[in-house]
């Protein structure tokens, strides 16, 4: 391997809050948005200093810091801001801020802010990035498709990302004896000791990821490999991000467990040891942008419901009665007939992607059988 220089400037991560369910950081993220509509409302804005150090008194008097000295106080909440900016709910000159973050602060469970703030971290984090300075290297999707690659990552395999410059890495991620090279380079430098608290940083932010953990110091994804791809994901032409994947699948779960209480098929109301996150839309013909992690884009089923459904012998209209294939038997037919859609499940947005299915996948399938 041609040896690759390594800095410790590419993962610069701090953080004024670790508890992000916390009433300082939540109070904060909420007027910084608040001041992002307030500037943004006559259309677009031009960044200006002034309403910056104006944002930093206003938190100031709502969200108090422990230190006497002004200038103390001041660095604190600039650390605090930038902290939204560089997980991703914000962005950069005060002009926007992830689709996400409202719904994150309007979350009534701390698991429901924990689904969001994974999906808002994996699309928009930056550590590099502050209120004054924009960056499009996204860490920790870096970090995340190294595990894609590797299975799992100790905490020195996580150290050494942190001397990456992953804008020299084209493919994304690195492998196993690329790894061991920026292992060996964080040890022989002393990485750690000298970078503690950004480590610490950082593994406070993995800790509070949907679906990856620590087991033994190792950082895996939770679900194992065969429940993560499933036989959905075995399309040649193009491969589904496992963990936006997950995140999604998250989502799908939380939405029915705030009808039911539990995690459930949204249509036969069972709580089913798997279930699947079903595209309406199938993931193959998805725009990867917005409709493949769409949660209006997927409902939450059975793998019987969902195997009729993903090869189009149901569908749904409307108003969430199911619609039986001529292909379905009798009997079959009988049974499928009596469940329905939730109506609690049943919005504009995801009536358009059931559109799409019966136009699509349903009628498709009819036209195949006729014409057989």
């Amino acid at each position: 391997m041609a040896e690759i220089q390594s800095y410790e400037e590419y993962w610069k991560l701090t953080l004024e809050y670790t508890d992000f369910n916390d009433d300082k950081f939540l109070t904060t993220l909420q007027m910084v948005v608040d001041k992002v509509d307030f500037l943004n409302q006559s259309g677009s804005y031009e960044y200006n200093k002034d309403d910056y150090q104006k944002l930093q008194t206003e938190i100031l008097e709502k969200v108090p810091k422990t230190s006497a000295n002004i200038e103390n106080q001041l660095a604190s909440t600039r650390k605090a801001i930038n902290q939204c900016v560089k997980l991703g709910f914000v962005n950069s000159f005060l002009n926007s801020y992830h689709h996400l973050t409202k719904a994150f602060l309007q979350a009534k469970t701390n698991r429901k802010r924990k689904t969001l703030l994974s999906r808002i971290v994996y699309d928009n984090s930056s550590f590099n990035r502050s209120i004054t300075t924009e960056s499009n290297l996204h860490q920790l999707n870096f970090l995340i498709n190294t595990l894609v690659e590797n299975g799992k990552l100790s905490k020195t395999d996580i150290i050494a990302l942190m001397i990456v410059d992953i804008e020299q890495v084209a493919k994304g991620y690195l492998t196993r004896r690329e790894l061991d090279y920026y292992v060996n380079d964080a040890i022989s430098n002393k990485f750690i000791e000298r970078k503690y608290n950004q480590v610490g940083y950082l593994n406070n932010i993995l800790n509070k990821l949907d679906e990856i953990c620590f087991v033994n110091d190792e950082l895996y994804f939770t679900e194992d490999t065969k429940r993560i791809f499933g036989e959905e994901i075995e399309v040649v032409t193009k491969k589904r991000n496992p963990y936006l994947y997950l995140l999604y699948k998250n989502q799908l779960k939380e939405e029915s467990f705030s009808i039911y209480h539990a995690e459930k098929c949204m249509v036969e109301k069972l709580d089913y040891p798997v279930l699947i996150a079903s595209h309406i839309k199938p993931f193959i013909d998805c725009d990867e942008d917005i409709e493949a992690s769409d949660v209006n884009n997927g409902i939450l089923l059975s793998r019987n419901f969902d195997s009729l459904f993903d090869l189009g012998y149901i569908t749904f209209a409307n108003d969430g009665k199911v619609i039986v294939s001529e292909q379905v038997s009798q009997e079959l037919t009988k049974h499928i007939s009596k469940y329905q859609l939730n109506s609690h499940f049943i919005n504009p947005t995801r009536l358009k992607y059931m559109e799409y299915h019966r136009k699509n996948v349903f009628e498709h399938k009819a036209k195949i059988y006729q014409n057989a």
